[in-house]
């Protein structure tokens, strides 16, 4: 079994923001204005660690894949050597913004001889603005190769039974930190789109909703809500309500705590960071809220379980 493991990746160091940032805006050099911008968010955070994260998480799903393998995977026609093989499952890891990139995953694939592959997205839904660019990076570096890759894709996994438990089991603990949890309020939130991706039907408005719902109802939330963070620098609107406005507005309706569980991403990154444990984390002081925010999936076991059951599902296709 091969897997593509992707995620959005991030720089390694402040030097490399400027080529990161301009990846992003597909080759366009954004201003020096947006340059500092970001350069003074990550210097905000200290640091962004979902570079580490995504490797931890190549590391343990290849260990769980090949934990289960058959017991004689191939038979030996001679001693064994000091080196113990990979096992019959390998991930690779390509981000689509920085390195390793997809096309270098890709690359590496086919010259371990790959021709077979399930192709993931580390976080839970589909987009044409997330999942569809992240597809269309990997038929370009496709085309590059000098033989095929069959791959294999899972587009979207926001209602698995195994990631709302997680997102449930890291709700309860802050749930645990409340004065008063049936008084508090419970906001979901994920990356803003473009709002005419919505409107030409993108189904990602629906699918973190019902990540949400499936949350709240194992939980038996009171009240919970959906909210958008990290809306582009663009002049066109982008999905809202903005978790900062949504914060305003739960406190004018009298609410005094309210926890923040970050649904469209499982990594803790930037915009996690700054978003919500800076940006929104000051928004709630400024109006009185205490704001406490659940810890995210990272590379935990629970979530690798669910990355393996996706793509032994898919490989099986």
């Amino acid at each position: 079994m091969n897997v593509l493991l992707m995620a959005y990746g991030t720089p390694y160091t402040p030097e490399e923001i400027e080529p990161y940032y301009t990846d992003i805006r597909r080759g366009r050099r954004p201003s020096e204005e947006l340059i500092k911008e970001l350069e003074e968010r990550y210097a905000a955070i200290g640091k962004s660690p979902l570079n580490e994260i995504t490797l931890v998480q190549a590391i343990r799903l290849q260990a769980l894949l090949n934990l289960e393998a058959p017991v004689y995977p191939k038979r030996l026609l001679g001693p064994f050597g000091p080196r113990t093989p990979q096992g019959p499952a390998r991930v690779y890891v390509g981000t689509k913004h920085w390195h390793p990139s997809i096309g270098e995953a890709l690359a590496a694939m086919h010259e371990d001889g790959v021709r077979r592959a399930v192709a993931i997205v580390a976080a839970p839904h589909y987009s044409l603005r997330s999942v569809a660019e992240y597809q269309e990076k990997v038929d370009q570096a496709l085309k590059a190769l000098p033989e095929p890759i069959e791959v294999v894709w899972v587009q979207s996994y926001e209602a698995h039974p195994g990631l709302i438990a997680a997102y449930a089991r890291r709700l309860e603990e802050a749930i645990w930190r409340l004065r008063e949890p049936r008084k508090a309020a419970y906001v979901f939130t994920a990356h803003s789109i473009p709002l005419a991706a919505v409107e030409r039907g993108d189904p990602y408005p629906r699918q973190v909703e019902r990540t949400a719902e499936l949350i709240a109802k194992r939980l038996a939330l009171p009240r919970y809500s959906v909210a958008y963070q990290s809306a582009g620098r663009t002049p066109e609107p982008w999905l809202g309500p903005d978790i900062n406005e949504h914060l305003r507005a739960l406190r004018e309706e009298g609410f005094e705590e309210v926890v923040v569980q970050a649904v469209g991403f499982p990594a803790d990154h930037l915009e996690v960071y700054y978003d919500l444990d800076l940006e929104a984390q000051a928004t709630a002081q400024e109006v009185g809220l205490r704001l406490l925010r659940a810890r995210s999936l990272n590379a935990d076991l629970d979530y690798i379980q669910v990355l393996k059951d996706l793509v032994e599902a898919a490989w099986l296709k």
